[in-house]
């Protein structure tokens, strides 16, 4: 959606994916078009993307700071980089430590805290032009899930659990309901730069 998006304001896309099935999904539903790919191994050549985003992608991979290279590799020299990734250092993981949700062992191979991000962005080349601790799609919903699981809708889907609609309507209201009391502590925390998610921006160093 995030692509398809980009795409309707006028930017060229490209979408890399690992499944053969999110990417037919993309194709299809989205019109963008989307390859089966690593981005170490992305059909493009050096230096020719404007802009690259991982959200919630590095904290999955074995390997991640090879990912950042091939993203600096890929890079027109003024080009930007994108990262968003659950924050460890967040009030979220401190005061829940192993109920949090930005955990999720064992989809997750690495935990990162703000800085650890940094670091390894550095390491790869990049300088950090911008931090951002909030989002609202992800902060208020984790904090929401953390505290109770079995309400996540996502994750009532994933297991195939069994609910009449009336259970799953009671559910989801009151799923949405814990989501929006949890704004403002989500807001707090990442005004307090403590937020559940760290997104950067980052250009190639000179």
């Amino acid at each position: 959606m995030f692509l398809a998006l980009m795409k309707d304001r006028g930017y060229r896309v490209l979408g890399l994916e690992y499944s053969v099935e999110a990417a037919a999904i993309a194709w299809g539903y989205d019109g963008v078009p989307t390859v089966c790919a690593s981005l170490s191994r992305a059909p493009l050549p050096d230096a020719s993307c404007a802009a690259i985003t991982m959200f919630h992608v590095l904290e999955h991979l074995y390997d991640p700071a090879a990912y950042l290279q091939a993203a600096h590799r890929l890079l027109r020299p003024d080009g930007r980089l994108i990262v968003q990734v659950p924050n460890a250092s967040s009030w979220q993981f401190l005061l829940l430590g192993e109920n949090w949700t930005g955990l999720d062992i064992p989809r997750h191979m690495y935990s990162f805290r703000d800085r650890d991000l940094i670091l390894l962005l550095d390491r790869c080349g990049f300088e950090v032009i911008r931090t951002k601790y909030f989002s609202l799609r992800d902060n208020p919903a984790a904090l929401a899930s953390s505290l109770a699981p079995d309400l996540d809708p996502m994750a009532r889907r994933v297991r195939g659990i069994a609910e009449t609609p009336l259970v799953r309507l009671l559910k989801d209201v009151v799923y949405f309901a814990l989501v929006l009391a949890a704004v403002p502590f989500a807001l707090l925390e990442a005004a307090c730069r403590a937020g559940s998610t760290v997104m950067v921006e980052a250009v190639k160093r000179c």
